[in-house]
């Protein structure tokens, strides 16, 4: 359910808004900001899968010691698709590229990458602990581990309404899912997908950085 890692003090961490296939895309942002794979860490808000040339390549990225991904909405459609013949909903939703692979390993291959994709992270950094959730975060980031998959997965509750409340108990916030024209902050939550599938653009941002303009804007 939950992942805590510990401040990365040998390297940066990053965090990349929702790939959904396109690892070209990540590859120019690693590239751009001189990403190691030695000392840096890569966090993603999860949709690695669906819509993008490359969803297994994108898939497997969990399986490098130094990426990490929260489950997305689209890796649990085709979850329920691949395990529970689920398939209408993944299918109309850019899952249609699982045609062209044999169901039994694509479902060993799903099951190998969600056992290490948890419905959210805790990362310390010089600056604070950020959370990572796919969709939308709790409240209070006390109750993450009681609150519902679907909101965690689906929600798109506060980015619609323009809730700005500042959740407590952790001190910055990063999500995806709602696709939005350039990162955005409400309250202390960072929204960061900006459309891979038709912006040609991922979003990558430093997890300290994120931090450090919560606390610049005055968030406790």
């Amino acid at each position: 359910m939950l992942k805590r890692f510990e401040r990365n003090d040998s390297g940066h961490d990053y965090v990349v808004g929702d790939l959904h296939g396109h690892y070209a895309l990540l590859e120019r942002e690693l590239t751009r900001v001189e990403f190691d794979t030695g000392k840096d860490r890569l966090f993603s808000v999860g949709d690695l899968i669906d819509r993008g040339p490359d969803s297994l390549k994108c898939l497997e990225l969990v399986h490098q010691p130094w990426c990490f991904a929260v489950t997305g909405n689209h890796e649990m459609m085709a979850r329920n698709a691949l395990f529970d013949n689920h398939w209408g909903q993944w299918l109309s939703n850019g899952g249609e590229w699982s045609r062209d692979h044999d169901k039994v390993v694509l479902r060993n291959r799903l099951a190998d990458a969600m056992m290490k994709m948890p419905l959210a992270f805790e990362i310390e950094t010089s600056n604070g602990t950020v959370g990572i959730v796919h969709a939308e975060p709790p409240k209070d980031w006390a109750d993450i581990r009681k609150t519902s998959r679907e909101t965690l997965l689906w929600s798109r509750q506060r980015i619609e309404s323009g809730l700005d409340h500042i959740v407590p108990g952790i001190d910055a916030v990063v999500v995806g899912h709602t696709p939005v024209p350039a990162p955005k902050t409400l309250g202390n939550v960072r929204y960061i997908d900006v459309g891979s599938f038709f912006s040609g653009r991922v979003c990558l941002e430093k997890l300290e950085d994120i931090a450090a303009m919560m606390k610049k804007d005055g968030n406790p």
